[in-house]
Parts: C-alpha cells; structure tokens; sequence
C-alpha cells in the first residue's frame, strides 16, 4: 500500500513538473507596439491563447518536448517558431510580425502621386488588385463596368436602353463629376464618354484605384466625385503571355491577349481584344437589351529604361467599334414601317500616351508626362445623325521631392479640348474649345509615428470661364496597430460641355451649344471621414471600414427645355448636395472571405426653395459577397446585391430589386477555366416595369434603373504562360 502511494505520488509530481507555461510577447517588427489580440496556437494540439493589452501571450499546460507555434494577428504575416520545453530561460519569447502591407507596398498608388506607401498616405484610397480583378474579369471580360460597379458608393448608370451606353456614378453625382483615368492620363471624358467604359477590357489591368470625393487639387476640373484610375501591366524581367477566350448564353463573344517581357533596358507590352455581339432581346419585346457590336482594341508600349535615373515609357490605344441597337427586326435586316427604329453608334479613338522621369539624386525626380486622344463618333437614330470628333490633349510637368519625413509635389498642367461638329442638318453646330492652364502644389508630412497630414492646392484658369482655386487637406491618425482614422476635403469645379448623361439619352437631338455667356463654372466642396478597425475573432479576422461623405455643388449645370422643342444647358440658381455614409466589413476565416457592404447616399438638388432627390440614385444598398479559395486550384464566389427604389426623373419611383450571381474557376498553374452565372435571379425591367412609351416605331425611353439583359451565363478559359 505504501509502495502505491508512492508510485502515485511520484506519478503526480512528475506530470506536474512535464507541465509548461510559454510566455511570450508579439509585437509589430516596424514600431515595437504591442499587437493586442494578436493569436498563439500551438501546431497539432488544442492549446492556444491571445494576447492581451500589453501585447502578452500565455499557454499553459504544454508537456515536455518540441512544439511548433504559430502566431498570427489580421494584417500581418503570420509567423512559426519552434519551441522546446522545459526552457532554459524564463524571460519572455519576443515575436515580431511584420505587416502584411510589405506585398502591398511593392504596389505603387499612382493616383496619389506620392512615394509613401497606402498604409501611410492620409487621402483614402480603394485598389481593386489581385483576386478580386480576376474575379470581376471573369464575370465581364469585355469591359469594366462589373469591376467597378460592385463597389459600395459606385453605381453604373445606364443612358441608353438599346444600345447599353454606360456612366459611373460616385456618391450619388452624376458620371460628368468623375475622371477615368488610364495610367494617369484623362482618355475617357466628353464625348466618348458614353462609351468609355464599354470600351475598355480589363484584361492588362494590373489594378484599379478608386478616389471617393474630390481630387481636383492634384487632377483638376471633373474630379468632383472622385476618380478612377486605370493601372496596366508593365513587362519584367520573366516573359508574361496571358489569353482569355469568353463567350455568353448572350451571344457574346470575348478574345483578349496580352503580351509583355523586358530585354534588359527595353520593354514591351502588347494588348488585343476582339469583343462582339449579337443583338440580344431577353424580354420579347422587339428590341435589344444587349445590341449587336464588333470592336478591335490594340495598345502596344515601349519602356526604356536609358539609365537606372532616366525612363522612357510611350505608347498607342487604339480601338475601333461598330454598335447598333434598336428594333431586333430592323437590326437582323427585316425592319419595315413598324419595325425601324435603331440607334447606331460608330467610334474609332486614337491616343497616345509619354512618360518621361529623371532622378537627380535618389530624394529628387522630374516627371513629364503627355497625351493626345483623338475620338469620332457618328451617332445615328431614325431621321437624325450627330456626327462629330473630339481632340483633347494633356500636358504636365512635376517634381517630387522627399525625405524621411516630407515630400513634395509640385507641378504645371495645360489642358486643350477641341470638338467639332459636322454639319448634317441647318441646325447650328455645337463646336467648342476649352483650354485650361493650372499649377499646384502638394506636401506630405509626416508629423509623428502616428499622424500624417496631406495639404495642397491647385489653381486653374480656364479661358473664357475663370480663375478656379483649389486648396485641399487630409488626415491620417493611427493611434495603433488596430485602429485608424482619415478625414479630408477639398475644392472642386467642372466646365461645361454638351455631354453629360441628360444629352447622351436624349442621343443630343435638339441639345443647344453651350456658351461663355449663358454657362458658368460648377464649383464644389466636400469632405470624408473613413475610421478603420481591424481584429481576430478566434481563427477570423475581422475588419471594418466606416466613411461619412458630404459634396456641395454650387450652380449644377441641368438641361432644361426651352418649350419650343429645343433643350439648354443652365446653371440653376441653387445648389446639389449628397451625403450619407459606406460601412465594408470583410471577414477571412480559413479558405473563406466574406465581404459585407451598405452605402446610403442622399443627392439632392436644391432650386427656387423646392428640394428634389436627383434622379437614378439608390438610397441605400447592400454588397455581399462570399468567396471561396483553394489556392491555385479553386475559385467559388456567390455575390447578392441591392439596389433600393430610385426617383426617375418624370417623378414616378422605380421599383427595388436584387442581383445575384455565382462564378466557380478551376485553376491549374499556366491554365484555368470559369463558369459565372450572373443576375441569376432575372432581375430585368422588363419584367417589373416599362422601359418606353409609345409605340415600338417611335419609343419614348423612360430611364433605366435596373438591369436590361437579366440572367445571363458566360465561360471560358485563361491561360498564363
């Protein structure tokens, strides 16, 4: 009995002492601040911990031995460290994460213009890279409408109901309040405007950068709601060749090729698409949803690189397209007195782009840069044509300058814009020409370890409108790992021209030309608040973005009829405001990613006392997307989106709808093919509500708040080589 009680005794005493404690300490490899939450599991066993507000960890109970633990908080690498126990010291293990940003450093945020990186830059900036492009690429191959118009706040208007003309909406303002910029340069604006966003594959896109609110200090006129620039693949030093063949349950057909390598000093890219379709009439009603196009697109650019201080970077897109919508009778070739109306649309852009830099000294660089577009188009419609071509150039010279603790950018700008109207009728012509001077200047400081702030101001001059100065300021306070805060605003304005969404729907029959003595600029303020948290929820990391947003715009310029047939720009008395707020969660447990969005946008126009809400814009709506990756092998994503009643603008409300879709890829590594069924659910206007009046010889089209083509599949392969 004494023997056992012995035996027992010894049994307990030495399972205590194989028993072990870790402790350690996780901080952040950058700044040493401890990272609360942060989460400790040893490899293989159940056991784990997180850290608490001084950063510390503690593991009971851990037996004798090797263990691996690894050690993880949300934006940062995880880390794997080997442990033996018992220990032959009793301080603390230190563990340092580095932050995940380090990938996301490597990728320059050129709107900015500025060399800090995204975590440390006080404008708040969206980039849409990486998985997420791909993904919207599968779903839209041809253009890049369902790259951007899945984003909280954005919204794609549609202007026309047979042909799919397209703008972006930011915040409620209309498409003319944005610039779309292509590696910087404005290709995208005035009267292919309409067309821009059809007209642009995202296949040789490395990312998309979104700006909300106003940009004017360093873009100029336009930048009132913000702006999105688009980012192309350069060559490295390994050869990329990438392929995309598309084709829908639409009658669409989709064929890219991109192309790029370095050999040594030099560089080339090369983009092709071939994108088509035929006329497509989902409803039955006899005329098209999608309309029947061709289009070439050919951009192809040189780098030099002279010196590791001096670059050259020039290049030519080049796209042609023909588009026709209408009755589907007249389209396929058996139109007749009932069954005639059409709208076509013929383009041909031809621009060019240089970049040229040199660095004095590894803190100095100069930077040119310049851009011709050159833009025809003939739009035509039963018993009217409006045929016309639109030169713009773009021309800037800057500095940057920088040390550890400063940067600035100061720079001049010269704008031209030249339309020309040809005389298809004894109406007067709507020629116009714009030309724009403008310096600015921008600093970036970096006031200590927790605040940075961003000021600058631009002033323009734009002949025959006026002097426009542009004063802006933003910024960043991180008062640790967790939690962050941006808060900006700045001045903004936009000249008039002919093209905006109200003349593109009306095909600009009957639009009177804008002129110095009737129109004035719109000027504009606004601000944004966005705060950022981010944690661990066990295995999950949870972050969460919150933004407020307000724009003023003085003097909006509306189309109005004159009573006598004909329509005319003003500029109202009053004044359009919108405000409201974006809430993005995003939620990573495992394999899984989970998006949540909600944006709630309040645009009104303000006129004589009387407050309406401007027309085609979603109070509120939802963004959720589920996503599901297997790394190099699987990609599942299911997608569900709201869209709350929208005010049209003969008074009448539209009705709320969800779209729906679900994409799965199979990838292999140089191959991978994709299946996407988008708007599952069916969601079309045509279903719940009219889209003209009159009779189908001579619609009156009333506008277009939901989507037209409703369910449509679409598949086909990548290839990566």
């Amino acid at each position: 009995m004494r023997f056992a009680c012995t035996l027992i005794l010894f049994v307990v005493v030495f399972d205590c002492s194989s028993q072990n404690t870790l402790q350690a300490v996780v901080r952040d490899s950058e700044n040493d601040e401890p990272l609360v939450g942060a989460s400790a599991t040893v490899l293989g066993t159940s056991f784990g911990a997180t850290a608490d507000e001084d950063g510390i960890v503690q593991i009971p109970n851990l037996p004798d031995g090797q263990h691996t633990v690894r050690f993880s908080f949300l934006g940062y690498e995880e880390k794997e460290i080997l442990v033996l126990f018992p220990l032959t010291s009793t301080e603390p293990v230190v563990v340092l994460l580095s932050s995940a940003h380090e990938e996301l450093e490597a990728i320059v945020i050129s709107s900015t213009r500025s060399t800090r990186t995204i975590a440390d830059i006080p404008t708040r900036v969206e980039f849409i890279a990486g998985e997420e492009l791909d993904e919207k690429a599968n779903m839209k191959p041809g253009d890049i409408r369902m790259l951007l118009s899945e984003s909280t706040g954005i919204q794609i208007q549609q202007t026309s109901a047979t042909t799919a003309n397209a703008s972006i909406r930011i915040q409620g303002l209309d498409g003319r309040y944005t610039q779309i910029l292509k590696d910087g340069f404005p290709l995208y604006s005035g009267f292919s405007g309409g067309l821009g966003l059809l007209q642009t594959p995202p296949l040789d896109l490395k990312q998309a950068e979104v700006i909300k609110g106003s940009s004017s200090t360093l873009y100029g006129g336009g930048a009132i709601a913000g702006l999105v620039n688009l980012i192309s693949r350069v060559p490295t030093d390994n050869r990329e060749l990438r392929v995309l063949a598309n084709g829908t349950s639409a009658k669409g057909l989709d064929l890219s090729a991109y192309y790029g390598e370095k050999y040594g000093k030099i560089g080339l890219t090369a983009f092709a698409s071939y994108n088509s379709s035929k006329a497509y009439d989902p409803a039955n009603i006899d005329l098209s949803a999608i309309p029947e196009f061709q289009r070439f697109t050919f951009n192809p650019r040189l780098f030099v690189d002279f010196t590791n201080k001096t670059k050259l970077n020039v290049g030519v897109n080049f796209s042609t397209e023909d588009r026709i919508g209408g009755d589907i009778h007249y389209i396929e070739g058996n139109g007749d007195a009932v069954h005639r109306y059409f709208e076509k649309n013929t383009s041909d852009r031809v621009s060019t782009h240089l970049s040229f830099s040199h660095a004095f000294n590894e803190h100095t660089t100069l930077n040119f840069k310049n851009s011709t577009n050159h833009f025809d188009r003939l739009l035509q419609i039963p018993e009217f044509s409006f045929d016309g071509s639109q030169t713009a150039t773009f021309t800037e010279l800057n500095i940057v300058a920088f040390n550890e603790q400063t940067e600035w950018i100061a720079g001049l700008n010269l704008w031209s814009d030249d339309f020309s109207e040809r005389q298809l009728s004894n109406a007067g012509l709507r020629d116009y020409q714009q030309t724009t001077v403008g310096a600015f200047i921008q600093n970036n400081l970096t006031v200590n370890d927790k605040v940075n702030l961003e000021t600058g101001i631009r002033a323009d001059y734009v002949f025959d409108y006026g002097l426009a100065v542009l004063p802006r300021i933003s910024l960043l306070y991180k008062p640790s790992p967790r939690f962050s805060t941006r808060v900006g605003g700045g001045f903004g304005y936009k000249a008039p021209t002919i093209f905006t969404e109200e003349s593109e729907r009306l095909q600009f029959q009957n639009v009177l030309p804008i002129s110095a003595s009737n129109n004035k600029l719109e000027r504009s303020y606004g601000a944004n608040w966005d705060m950022n948290y981010r944690t661990e929820i066990g295995e999950a990391g949870v972050s969460v973005n919150q933004l407020f947003f307000y724009t003023y715009l003085n003097n909006p310029l509306q189309l109005q009829s004159t009573g006598d047939g004909y329509y005319q720009f003003i500029n109202i008395a009053g004044y359009m405001d919108s405000k409201g707020a974006e809430t993005n969660v995003k939620v990573e447990f495992r394999d899984f990613k989970l998006f949540l969005g909600y944006s709630f946008t309040d645009t009104r126009i303000h006129d004589g006392g009387v407050s309406v809400v401007n027309p085609l814009t979603a109070r509120n709506r939802l963004n959720n997307v589920l996503f599901y990756e297997v790394e190099e092998k699987w990609k599942i994503g299911l997608e569900a989106y709201y869209f709350s009643r929208q005010r049209l603008s003969d008074n009448t409300y539209g009705r709320d709808y969800w779209i729906c879709g679900f994409m799965v890829e199979r990838l292999w590594e140089s191959f991978s093919i994709f299946i996407n069924f988008e708007n599952f659910l069916d969601a079309r206007q045509t279903r719940f509500d009219s889209i003209y009046t009159g009779s189908v010889s001579a619609p009156v089209f009333r506008d277009i708040y939901a989507p037209l083509d409703g369910f449509v599949i679409n598949g086909g392969f990548k290839l990566k080589l």
